[in-house]
C-alpha cells in the first residue's frame, strides 16, 4: 500500500491575508515579505521561526489571550502578542530575547500549575500542545502547587473542591474534560468562526472561568452542540478528545483519503495504528472542506467494522430459501450462469445493471463497461435517476453540461444567496458551514422552500427573505421571480446579447411578462406572498453577485427538469454565470453521484455525457472494447421494474444502491424484483434489495480501496486505501471477476489503469492521471489541453453550447392531487445524523441523534386529529399506508407533512406515488397526498415486511 506524502501542515497561528500590497520586515535578522494585514506570528512561521503559543491557531481569527506569543519589536515599547500584531514595513521583530522567554516559562509555569501532571497516561501524550509548547519555552519545574484554588483535584483540604467539575463522556464520539481545559477559546472560536453553531461560550470570569455547551445545565449531548468535531480538532490539550483515541492510543501514520458521505466531497487524513483506524481528521488542504467536517465524516466510520457486515459471497436458489455462504469461484460462477442463462433464454435486453454512487469513478465505470461490452445493452442506470437526474437534462439543455458552475470557495465572493429544495445545514454541512460565514459576513439570503428549513433564521443569521411555497409550485415561483425582473427592467441586457441567444430571450421575456405570471396572480397557487417574491427578484437582480444552490427539492418533483431550467434563466438573466461568486450549483446528494453520472451510468449516455446513438462516440469504445455497441438507449430503472412485472427483463446487478428502500413506490419495486429470475445484489450489508437477491456479492469500503470520487463542485478527488480489504476484494475486482466470467477479458491490475482508460477516452477527463491527482491534490472537470489544471469556475467566456438557452418554463401542476381523503402534503428529506437510506450512518453511534424516523406536522393540523408531539399517527396515501410518530412542529406550513427515508422500518416510500419528471423519470417524492391519522403502532404491512426480512436473511453456515 501506498500511502500519500502529506506536506507539512504547519499551524501558521492566524488566518493567511489575501493582500496584493506585500510588506517587508525582519524576523530575528531574517528577511521576510508578506502580504499586508499578515500577523508577525505568520510572518515568523513563514520564515522558519515559529512563536511558541496556546491559543492561536490558523484556522480561526487572532485572539491574544494565552501571552505566550510574546515578542520585542524595535522602537514599540512592551512585548505585544504576535498573533494580533500586524506586520508593517520595515519592522524589526526579536522572538528570542532573554526577557521573552523568561516570561514565556513565567506564563507556562501559571498553565501547569493548574492542569494535571498525568501526562504519561493521557490520552493526548505526543498529540498535545500544551506539552509541547512547555518544552518549547524551557519549562523544567513549576513552583506552585495545588495547595490554593484549582480545578484539579476532586477533594481539597479534606473536602469537596467546588471548582472541580467531572469529565462530560455524554457525547458518543469524544469527552470534555474541564480539569485539562486551559481556557484558551479555541474550541469556542472554532464552533463560531468554522462551524456557525454557536453552541460553546465561556462562562465566568477570571480564575472561575469555563467552557460551557449550551446552557447551565446542558451537556455536550442535550447542547445545540452538533458534533462535527471543530473543537476537538482545535483543543490543544486532552479537554476535548475523541474517545476512539483513549481506547486505541496515539496514531502512528496517516493516509489522505475522501469521505464516501454526501457530495461535499471532505478530504480527511486517516490516522492509522497499524491497520486499525484511529480517527478521521479533516485535511487542512482538501479544497472542498479546507480542514472541517461534519458528524459524518468525523465520526461514523465504524459501520466498516460492524457486525451486520458481510464478508463472504453467498448464493441461494429461490428467495424464499436460507442464504448459502460459498467461495468467491463459486458465488461468481453461479451469477454468470444465471445471467447468460436468462439471456439465452429471453434475448441480450434481458438483464442490466445499476451502477453505485457510493462506489469510485473507476468501479462505476467498469459497471457501465461491463453491461455495454459483456450484457451487450444499454441497460445500465444510476441512483441519479431519482434525485439529480433533471440537473443532468436541464442544466445540459441551457448551458451545454450537466454540471455545476462553481467551485465550494466561490461562496466566498457571493452578494446575495439563493437556497431552493436544499437544506445544507443536514444534507452538505460542511458548505453550510462556509455559506454560514459568507452570510454573518454581509451577504444576503432568500430561502425557497416548504419548511422553515434552518438557515432561515440560526445565530446570527437570517434570510431576507423566506418564501414558503406549496410542494410542486417551484416552476411557478421562479418564473414569477422572472416576470418582477423582466417587467421592471433588472434584467442584464449586456450579458444576454453577448452570452445567450437574444431571439430566444425575446420569446422568453415575452413569456414571462404575462400577467398571469405575476406574483399577485400566483399568490393563491404557490402560497407565496406577491410583495416578498417581488422583494426577492428585486435583491437577486440588482444585489451583486448572485448564486444559486438547489437540492432535492428542485429535483424530486414532476417539473424537475423544468425547475433546473427556470434556474438557469434566472441566472442568465441577470448575468450571474461565469465568475466567482455566481452561478448555478447543485448541492449533490451521494460522495459519486456527479461522479457516476460522468461515468456513463444512464441508459442513454456514454462517459462525458455523449449520447449512444453518436456514431463518433460509440466509435471510440468499439474499436477499444472490441464490440458493437447498441445505438438505441436501454431501460432506466423504473422501466427495468414495469420490463420485469411484465415478464421481459428477468436479471439484474445492482452494485452498492438499495433501491427497495430508496425508490419510490416500494410495493411495485419490491413487485418487480420478486418477478427477476437473477437479482445480485454487491453491497456491504444485507440490504433491503437483498431480500429479493439470488447472489450476494460482499462489497469494500471506501476505507479498503483506491479511486476517485468526484464531487458536486465537479472535483476529482483521490481515494486512497487505508486498510486491505477486509471482504477480499476492491470493488472494481469484483465487477472484473464476473465480466470476465461472463466472457470478458479484462486485465486490469490497479484503478489508475482503469482512469487511464477513462481519460483517453472522454474529452472532460482527458488530462487526468493518478499523477496530477498526486500533484495538484484534486482538480476539477473539464481538465483537458485547453484546461490542463481544471476548471474551478465553468462558462467563463462563452457557454460549452455557444449561447446560453433560455427555455420556456411553462407551470404544469402535478397529477398528484389533495381531496377530502388525502388532504395533506407530504415531503420528504434528510437529516444532519443520517444519511441516505441509513446502510452505513444507522450502524454507527449517529442513531443517538436520530434513532427513528419521525412524521413532521403544524400544530393546526395536529390538533385537528388529536395528534400530541410523540404518539403513532398512521401516514396514508393512494398507494399504502405506514405508521411511525408525529412531532409537532412549526417547521411546516398548515397542510404541509413531512419525513425522512433513513429507517427502513418505516419504509416511507410505500406512501410515495409512481409520478415522475416528464424528461427524466426522476421520482416525484417531493409532492404526495396523505392523511394523517391516530394509530396504536406498526401496520400489519410494516409487520408482514418485518418478517419477510427475518425470513430473508437466514444464512446457513459455510460447508466444511
Amino acid at each position: 500500500m501506498k500511502d500519500f506524502i502529506i506536506p507539512d501542515e504547519v499551524d501558521f497561528g492566524t488566518p493567511e491575508a489575501h493582500s496584493a500590497k506585500m510588506v517587508n520586515l525582519t524576523v530575528d535578522g531574517f528577511a521576510v515579505s508578506v502580504p499586508a494585514g499578515t500577523s508577525v506570528m505568520r510572518a515568523s512561521v513563514e520564515a522558519g521561526i515559529p512563536i511558541p503559543k496556546l491559543c492561536a491557531t490558523d484556522s480561526v481569527e487572532a485572539f491574544g489571550s494565552c501571552r505566550l506569543c510574546l515578542v520585542e519589536i524595535e522602537g514599540r515599547r512592551g512585548t505585544p502578542a504576535s498573533c494580533t500584531t500586524l506586520v508593517h514595513e520595515g519592522m524589526v521583530v526579536h522572538t528570542q530575547t532573554e526577557k521573552i522567554k523568561k516570561l514565556r516559562r513565567g506564563v507556562m509555569e501559571l498553565y501547569i500549575s493548574d492542569h494535571p501532571l498525568d501526562c504519561l497516561t493521557c490520552a493526548a501524550n505526543g498529540d498535545c500542545e500544551l506539552q509541547d509548547m512547555a518544552g518549547a519555552v524551557g519549562l523544567r519545574d513549576v513552583r506552585y502547587g495545588y495547595e490554593g484554588e484549582n480545578h484539579v483535584q476532586v477533594r481539597q483540604n479534606g473536602e469537596v473542591n467546588p471548582k472541580f467539575l467531572p469529565k462530560d463522556d455524554s457525547n458518543p464520539y469524544f469527552t470534555y474534560d474541564p480539569s485539562k481545559c486551559i481556557v484558551c477559546s479555541r474550541c469556542v472560536r472554532a464552533c463560531e468562526e468554522v462551524q456557525g453553531t454557536f453552541a460553546l461560550t465561556i462562562a465566568g470570569r477570571g480564575f472561575d472561568s469555563r467552557v460551557n455547551a449550551g446552557l447551565a445545565a446542558d451537556n455536550f449531548l442535550s447542547s445545540e452542540c452538533v458534533s462535527c468535531g471543530a473543537c476537538v480538532q482545535a483543543c490543544p490539550t486532552a479537554t476535548l478528545q475523541e474517545k476512539s483515541m483513549i481506547e486505541i492510543g496515539t496514531p502512528d501514520r496517516s493516509v489522505v483519503t475522501t469521505c464516501a458521505y454526501c457530495g461535499v466531497g471532505c478530504s480527511f487524513k486517516a490516522e492509522m495504528r497499524g491497520d486499525e483506524l484511529v480517527r478521521m481528521v479533516p485535511y487542512k488542504h482538501g479544497k472542498a472542506n479546507r480542514g472541517h467536517s461534519c458528524v459524518k465524516g468525523r465520526f461514523a466510520y465504524g459501520y466498516a467494522n460492524h457486525k451486520d457486515r458481510i464478508l463472504k459471497p453467498m448464493i441461494r436458489e429461490d428467495i424464499n430459501d436460507p442464504w448459502r455462504e460459498v467461495s468467491w469461484d463459486e458465488a461468481i460462477g453461479f451469477a454468470a450462469n444465471r445471467m447468460k442463462n436468462i439471456q439465452a433464454e429471453h434475448g441480450k435486453t434481458s438483464i442490466g445493471g445499476i451502477t453505485s454512487s457510493r462506489c469510485t469513478n473507476e468501479e462505476t465505470y467498469l459497471v457501465q463497461k461491463m453491461i455495454r461490452a459483456v450484457f451487450g445493452n444499454n441497460n445500465t442506470d444510476t441512483c441519479a435517476r431519482v434525485c439529480h437526474s433533471p440537473t443532468g437534462y436541464g442544466l445540459k439543455t441551457a448551458f451545454g453540461t450537466s454540471a455545476g458552475t462553481q467551485d465550494f470557495d466561490s461562496v466566498e465572493h457571493t452578494d446575495v444567496v439563493i437556497v431552493i429544495g436544499a437544506n445544507p445545514t443536514d444534507g452538505h454541512p460542511v458548505f453550510a458551514s462556509r455559506l454560514k460565514k459568507r452570510l454573518r459576513s454581509g451577504a444576503k439570503l432568500i430561502v425557497i422552500d416548504p419548511r422553515r428549513i434552518d438557515l432561515v433564521r440560526t445565530p446570527h443569521i437570517a434570510a431576507a427573505h423566506h418564501l414558503p411555497l406549496r410542494p410542486g409550485t417551484n416552476v411557478a415561483v421562479l418564473t414569477s421571480l422572472a416576470h418582477v425582473i423582466v417587467t421592471e427592467g433588472l434584467a442584464d441586457e449586456a450579458f444576454i446579447r453577448d452570452r445567450c441567444d437574444w431571439d430566444e430571450y425575446q420569446a422568453f421575456a415575452e413569456f414571462a411578462a404575462d400577467a398571469r405570471h405575476s406574483p399577485e396572480a400566483t399568490e393563491m397557487l404557490t402560497g407565496v406572498p406577491a410583495t416578498a417574491l417581488r422583494d426577492a427578484a428585486r435583491l437577486f437582480a440588482k444585489g451583486g453577485n448572485g448564486a444559486i444552490y438547489y437540492g432535492l427539492g428542485v429535483t424530486e418533483h414532476s417539473q424537475g427538469s423544468t425547475t433546473v431550467m427556470a434556474i438557469a434563466n434566472l441566472a442568465m438573466m441577470t448575468g450571474n454565470i461565469g465568475r466567482k461568486g455566481v452561478g448555478v450549483n447543485p448541492l449533490r446528494g451521494q460522495n459519486n453521484v456527479q461522479g457516476s453520472c460522468d461515468m456513463g451510468s444512464f441508459p442513454h449516455e456514454l462517459p462525458g455525457y455523449r449520447h449512444v446513438s453518436d456514431d463518433g462516440a460509440r466509435g471510440i469504445y468499439e474499436k477499444l472494447w472490441g464490440v458493437a455497441i447498441d445505438p438505441e438507449p436501454g431501460l432506466r430503472i423504473p422501466n427495468m421494474l414495469d420490463a420485469a412485472v411484465s415478464g421481459t427483463f428477468k436479471g439484474i446487478y445492482i452494485q452498492g444502491e438499495d433501491i427497495l428502500q430508496s425508490d419510490p413506490d416500494t410495493k411495485h419495486v419490491s413487485a418487480g424484483l420478486a418477478a427477476m429470475d437473477c437479482v445480485i445484489v454487491h453491497d456491504l450489508f444485507l440490504n433491503e434489495t437483498a431480500h429479493y437477491a439470488h447472489v450476494f456479492l460482499p462489497g469494500s469500503t471506501f476505507l479498503e480501496k483506491n479511486g476517485t470520487f468526484t464531487n458536486a463542485e465537479r472535483r476529482i478527488n483521490m481515494v486512497r486505501k487505508v486498510m486491505q480489504p477486509i471482504n477480499g476484494y476492491e470493488d472494481w475486482e469484483i465487477t472484473q471477476m464476473l465480466a470476465n466470467a461472463m466472457g470478458a477479458s479484462w486485465g486490469y491490475t490497479h484503478p489508475s489503469q482503469i482512469m487511464d482508460e477513462i481519460a483517453a477516452t472522454t474529452p472532460s477527463f482527458a488530462s487526468v492521471s493518478y499523477d496530477l491527482l498526486e500533484e495538484k491534490g484534486s482538480v476539477q472537470w473539464p481538465c483537458n489541453e485547453a484546461h490542463p489544471e481544471g476548471s474551478p469556475v465553468m462558462h467563463i467566456d462563452g457557454f460549452v453550447r455557444g449561447k446560453g438557452k433560455f427555455m420556456m418554463t411553462e407551470y404544469v401542476p402535478t397529477d398528484e392531487k389533495t381531496g377530502p381523503r388525502f388532504p395533506l402534503l407530504l415531503t420528504t428529506g434528510r437529516i444532519l445524523s443520517q444519511y441516505n437510506v441509513g446502510a452505513q450512518t444507522r450502524r454507527t453511534q449517529n442513531t443517538t441523534w436520530h434513532k427513528e424516523d419521525v412524521l413532521e406536522i403544524h400544530p393546526h393540523d395536529a390538533e385537528v386529529r388529536g395528534v400530541k408531539d410523540g404518539d403513532w399517527v398512521r401516514l396514508a396515501s393512494r398507494r399504502g399506508d405506514t405508521s411511525l410518530k408525529a412531532r409537532v412542529s412549526d417547521r411546516m406550513a398548515p397542510g404541509v407533512v413531512y419525513t425522512t427515508f433513513h429507517h427502513p422500518e418505516t419504509q416511507a416510500n410505500v406512501i410515495t406515488t409512481e409520478f415522475s419528471d416528464w424528461a427524466t423519470n426522476c421520482p416525484e417524492y417531493k409532492v404526495t397526498a396523505v392523511q394523517v391519522s391516530p394509530s396504536n403502532g406498526p401496520t400489519d404491512w410494516q409487520e408482514d415486511y418485518e418478517a419477510r426480512a427475518t425470513l430473508s436473511r437466514r444464512i446457513l453456515p459455510a460447508a466444511e
